[in-house]
């Protein structure tokens, strides 16, 4: 097992002891309900909260025409006048060790119906030791660990010996492109960590992911003379099937792929919103379903977007009467390709020792059918990108929650991690 310093020990005595104030933080964090077009305000918070610290701030808008020719930019189709990223980077006095990006965003999905929810979706109640709330455990939680991690370095008397970016970002749930402009304005390191809600695993690889919307005409009629017309909302229930046939082919292709081979249905077609007619009594002339779908890495996202025309194309030339007015594919969100991390890395070696150190048994991996961030900072940037955090239940959910417990451990194996990839240097006051 790995041994702990003397030194080291401090740092996690200060975790232990700032824990409940990493608690209070992360309420703080859920009270603000940062879905997409509304995360300004947490990032306020957020901002005067780094710039108490000490770290030296950068806050600006992500907008289209900064990222829209990188490789990894994904299609807008929201107003970004509120998409604000925000970093704090801490720069030693004098440069020994390895730099650091520590990455977690700040957006949350909606709610769903708030009275399915025991408590208020932005009330973070704990119970039994789990704090409940929308963005709770995806991934605010994680937000707080870096944060409170790099406090427990300071208050044990140290600062890290190397540049670390603190950086806090929108998007991530629907496009990626937060985490995309902090590439394109220049944040670099030598290793970056994203405490997704792992539960202590290292993530060994995640899937690409796309998202459009498929817009389904038809021909309105009376009800009465139901016959004479083409129901749009009936024809996109067989859109739906003949995309579901899609997911199976994926399916079985992913059963072949050494590290996905043993996930039950990894690729995944999750149709999330549905919208079409006007009238009770009118057959429907147009119905649109909002799609996502996801991808093996290594699979460019054309390759999907071609196979879903294709599907598409395919559909209208067989069904009877959808020729005359062909179905409309949008790229709406996600154009995202997974990634594998590449093991061995200085990195992860340091993260297994720090791992094994706090819970006293080796560091697991997992692979992760789901999009993340570190795709840019790993495809795009070529760092070794450790998504590790803490775990919880019911993510995108009812009654998300984070377990406080899993909180606590990932944010010592993060400092102690910190610790030992920056280094450490006596923190002499100004």
């Amino acid at each position: 097992m790995s041994k702990v310093t003397a030194e080291e020990q401090r740092i996690l005595d200060e975790v232990e002891r700032g824990f409940d104030d990493e608690v209070t933080f992360l309420q703080d964090l859920v009270r603000c309900p940062s879905v997409r077009g509304a995360e300004h305000t947490v990032q306020d918070y957020v901002f005067n909260a780094l710039s108490r610290r000490g770290y030296d701030m950068d806050r600006w808008r992500v907008t289209e025409e900064d990222i829209k020719d990188h490789p990894g930019f994904s299609p807008i189709a929201v107003s970004y006048e509120n998409a604000w990223v925000v970093v704090g980077t801490h720069r030693p006095k004098s440069t020994k060790g390895r730099s650091l990006i520590m990455n977690a965003h700040i957006d949350v999905v909606p709610p769903g119906p708030t009275d399915m929810w025991t408590h208020p979706p932005y009330d973070p109640v704990i119970r039994d030791g789990w704090m409940y709330g929308r963005g709770a455990c995806d991934m605010k939680a994680g937000l707080a660990a870096n944060i409170f991690a790099l406090d427990a370095i300071k208050r044990a008397g140290f600062e890290p010996a190397a540049t670390i970016h603190v950086q806090s970002v929108p998007e991530e749930e629907s496009t990626g492109n937060g985490t995309l402009a902090t590439s394109v304005r220049g944040y670099r390191a030598d290793a970056a960590i994203c405490p997704e809600p792992t539960r202590g695993q290292l993530t060994r690889a995640n899937v690409g992911v796309v998202w459009f919307s498929v817009r389904v005409y038809g021909r309105p009629a009376h009800a009465r003379e139901m016959q004479a017309g083409l129901n749009a909302i009936d024809a996109a229930y067989q859109v739906i099937a003949a995309l579901r046939v899609l997911e199976e082919q994926l399916n079985v292709e992913a059963a072949q792929h050494p590290l996905f081979k043993d996930l039950v249905h990894p690729i995944n077609l999750n149709i999330g919103q549905i919208e079409g007619g006007d009238w009770n009594s009118t057959v429907p002339a147009s119905c649109t379903v909002h799609c996502r779908l996801s991808m093996l890495p290594g699979v460019p996202a054309s390759e999907l977007k071609r196979r879903i025309e294709q599907t598409i194309s395919d559909f209208s030339r067989r069904t009877p009467g959808s020729g005359n007015t062909p179905p409309v594919i949008k790229w709406t969100g996600f154009s995202c390709e997974g990634f594998v991390l590449e093991p061995g890395s200085d990195a992860e070696k340091t993260l297994a020792a720090a791992h094994e150190a706090i819970h006293g048994s080796p560091l697991q991996e997992q692979v992760m059918p789901a999009y993340l961030d570190a795709r840019v900072t790993i495809l795009y940037d070529k760092i070794p990108t450790l998504v590790y955090g803490p775990g919880g239940r019911n993510i995108h959910s009812i009654d998300e929650a984070v377990e406080l417990a899993t909180i606590r451990q990932a944010t010592k194996s993060i400092a102690l991690f910190t610790a030992r990839w920056c280094g450490l240097a006596p923190l002499k006051s100004s």
